[in-house]
């Protein structure tokens, strides 16, 4: 199958090649903020850790956590929901979704509602990925049996403590 008919990882139906290869090559062609999250989350499927580090908001100094992203980037990545979509502002955004991986022979649900700033690179507006937080469980997950229980927090992982952050953002 060739680039041009290989369906996008990110779950939109169309070719890869119309969908975020094009952001691949250029992170500001991303207008929304979803168009951003899927292509890292294609990213992620497609071992593209270098644009993973770079559409991470500059105040996040991905560079110096490379290794963690290319960890994580390493997980066998299965599928991707997107539950809700905005841009709160002109420079901010919010996308909450469910992405769902494999850990060995766990498998394992990151839902998150993230952040994205916009700011302007070499005269050009882009979207970068910022932060983000773990929604409360409704009660429909509430009640849910766990699938995968681990005592090991990866660092994109609700932290422990109870904050709502990610754990490399908080206690990590």
């Amino acid at each position: 199958m060739t680039q041009q008919t290989l369906s996008c990882p990110c779950g939109s139906q169309r070719p890869l090649a119309e969908c975020c290869q094009p952001i691949h090559q250029n992170p500001s062609l991303a207008t929304h903020p979803e168009q951003l999250m899927r292509s890292r989350y294609s990213a992620h499927v497609l071992g593209l850790v270098d644009y993973v580090v770079a559409t991470y908001h500059p105040s996040c100094e991905a560079e110096e956590h490379r290794e963690a992203i290319a960890e994580s980037v390493a997980s066998q990545w299965l599928g991707l929901e997107v539950i809700n979509s905005e841009i709160a502002t002109e420079s901010e955004g919010f996308v909450e979704f469910k992405a769902f991986y494999q850990d060995g022979d766990e498998q394992y649900c990151l839902h998150e509602r993230s952040r994205f700033l916009k700011e302007t690179v070499n005269g050009q507006q882009q979207w970068f990925y910022i932060d983000g937080e773990y929604p409360e469980p409704s009660v429909i997950e509430a009640h849910k049996p766990a699938s995968a229980v681990s005592d090991k927090v990866g660092r994109n992982d609700p932290c422990p403590c109870g904050s709502g952050k990610k754990y490399k953002k908080c206690c990590g």
